[in-house]
């Protein structure tokens, strides 16, 4: 129970993004977020503008871009949704080489495409340039549920932990000659699975007693309260106040 904290996501800096609240970082990422979501997904080129900000963003917070594109891996399942789309939508078709796509489902594809990788690498950098224990606390200041917030608290804090006993349970199988390399595998990943499931619930259950054994009553103790200067807001609200403009040029036609 005495592992370290896992910062797997969060990459250590000093930037102007590094440096700003947690709280300021989080509501930008919020309403960059509907903003994106919100504008028209004919707008091609509000989506470029859109990901040129965030790029600028990234270049500001020094984060390597192999750190980035690495976590933007998440979005895989999306992609490969996104690719189907024009093969199985109805509605009019066109040729593409030697495929007949759907003409809907290509404007959905592109639409569900450029709002997720841009949603997505927003929260990744968000990730990448706060301190897990900060983010905690400014969803505690957003007022979110109680309980989600300690449930965050604890993925944040445990994820590398069970990421370890996974990495140490694939080396002990492979050092008794073990290679998942066909269906036959399946039922010893399963039983892997499974036992790494209870080994998890049994850590979970005494670090609880442990926390009760110390006092907790239900809500987790933060050292301070967020803050934040309307110079800081300023900059954390840039981002998402360039986005409006250009989803309100997008909804008014303009450079359409």
């Amino acid at each position: 129970m005495g592992a370290g904290h896992g910062h797997t996501v969060h990459f250590h800096g000093h930037s102007v993004v590094h440096r700003l609240p947690a709280h300021t970082k989080l509501a930008a990422l919020v309403a960059f977020v509907l903003i994106v979501v919100a504008t028209p997904r004919t707008a091609v080129w509000a989506f470029v503008t859109y990901a040129v900000l965030l790029l600028v963003l990234a270049r500001a917070s020094r984060v390597p871009a192999r750190y980035l594109g690495k976590r933007l891996l998440i979005e895989i399942p999306f992609v490969v949704f996104a690719v189907l789309m024009p093969v199985v939508s109805t509605g009019p078709r066109i040729a593409v080489g030697p495929a007949s796509l759907s003409e809907p489902g290509l404007w959905a594809a592109w639409g569900l495409l450029a709002k997720g990788t841009i949603g997505v690498g927003a929260s990744v950098l968000l990730g990448a340039t706060t301190e897990p224990r900060d983010l905690v606390r400014a969803l505690e200041k957003a007022r979110l549920p109680r309980q989600l917030v300690q449930i965050a608290a604890f993925m944040f804090r445990y994820l590398e932990v069970v990421g370890g006993e996974l990495t140490r349970m694939r080396i002990a199988r492979e050092s008794r000659g073990f290679r998942a390399r066909s269906v036959r595998a399946w039922p010893v990943l399963a039983a892997t699975l499974g036992a790494l499931f209870i080994r998890s619930y049994e850590r979970g259950e005494r670090v609880h007693l442990a926390m009760l054994s110390r006092g907790y009553a239900g809500r987790l103790p933060f050292p301070t309260d967020l803050t934040a200067s309307r110079a800081e807001w300023a900059r954390a609200l840039a981002l998402p106040g360039a986005a409006a403009i250009c989803a309100g040029a997008a909804w008014l036609g303009v450079g359409g």
